[in-house]
């Protein structure tokens, strides 16, 4: 059964903090000494492929943690993935912060799943979350969006936008929770256009071992071929690699749509910001920080916690003034807001 907290009402808007500028780094930590002795430290969270600075999925969870730090003033600590890590790594790093009295401790996306199945058991009083996937355990809350809804709106804008009638999606790994994005997106372009605009769609990898979420030259790379063949729009669910799908949108003057955070607001992107369109919001940073609240107030959740439209989990970005400049955008994309929370409109996830 799908559950939603009623924690996840307030605790939405995290994602659309201004993030700072966060290079890549280290592990990231002001813990003390960590031994084990202490046993009250705060949240810890561990990030995806990628890492802090990617402007996008990991930033936002970055956000969520920098407001339970701010609001309950206890220790956090975020960690860094490394490179061709194993399942083993992973284990081993939930583990350890769970050890030194982490709580909660999340994994940054649905390569944590295997890792956080074998871990969250052995320690039963140490709540664990998890981005992106459905781990069972009593001690476990699953963190999962509804991504498709946030880009059936993102077609709309496409839709809305394009004049050449060619839009584009490119999507980091060919995993089906990128399928949902791509799924959503043609819907809405669909939906809008009445099947006159043509979506352009192409993954850069197969696996996210292969660079597909953190490789900004191969996204640039797809954008480039995509623009070369007319698509004035393109819509990238590519995480890190995300970054160069901009940059090529930029450089040809056409739209590019940001993903999971609001990416027109964003320092790292400033030079290319008049050509964000918009940016499809995923509040990763919201759910991280409703689970460091649930524990914080002694009720931690478990389960199946689901961010979807109804809850502002998801939606559309708005910063860009060129958004409200266009004719008929701003109007369709309410109106398809509607449709899908009263549920008229039924949004597909592949």
């Amino acid at each position: 059964m799908r559950r939603i907290s009623s924690l996840t009402r307030v605790a939405v808007g995290v994602a659309s903090l201004a993030l700072a500028a966060t290079a890549c780094g280290s592990t990231s930590s002001d813990a003390g000494n960590g031994d084990g002795d202490d046993k009250n430290l705060g949240l810890a969270i561990a990030y995806d492929i990628g890492g802090k600075g990617d402007q996008s999925f990991n930033d936002a969870a970055f956000a969520g943690l920098q407001k339970a730090k701010d609001e309950f003033g206890y220790k956090t600590a975020d960690i860094e993935p490394t490179e061709g890590e194993t399942d083993a790594d992973k284990e081993q790093r939930l583990a350890s912060l769970a050890k030194q009295g982490y709580n909660p401790v999340i994994g940054v996306g649905f390569a944590y799943g295997p890792a956080m199945e074998a871990v969250a058991k052995d320690y039963p009083d140490t709540t664990f979350g998890i981005v992106d996937s459905v781990v069972e355990g009593d001690n476990v809350a699953s963190l999962v969006f509804a991504e498709e809804q946030a880009s059936y709106l993102a077609g709309v804008a496409a839709a809305k936008a394009t004049k050449t009638n060619t839009v584009g999606f490119v999507g980091g790994v060919d995993i089906p929770l990128i399928h949902k994005f791509e799924a959503g997106y043609k819907q809405g372009v669909e939906d809008t256009s009445g099947g006159k605009v043509k979506v352009l769609s192409q993954y850069l990898t197969q696996t996210a071992e292969e660079g597909g979420f953190s490789s900004p030259d191969k996204g640039k790379a797809a954008a480039e071929g995509q623009i070369e063949k007319k698509a004035d729009v393109v819509y990238q669910a590519a995480g890190l690699s995300g970054q160069g799908v901009i940059e090529a949108a930029a450089k040809a003057k056409v739209f590019a749509i940001g993903v999971d955070s609001d990416q027109y607001k964003q320092e790292a992107l400033a030079a290319y910001k008049e050509y964000i369109l918009t940016s499809a919001l995923k509040d990763v940073g919201g759910a991280v920080y409703a689970l460091a609240k649930s524990v914080e107030d002694g009720k931690p959740l478990a389960g199946t916690q689901t961010f979807d439209l109804k809850v502002n989990g998801v939606g559309l970005s708005e910063s860009n003034p060129q958004y409200a400049k266009i004719a008929g955008l701003k109007d369709a994309v309410e109106k398809a807001k509607e449709g899908i929370t009263g549920g008229r409109i039924k949004v597909r996830t592949e």
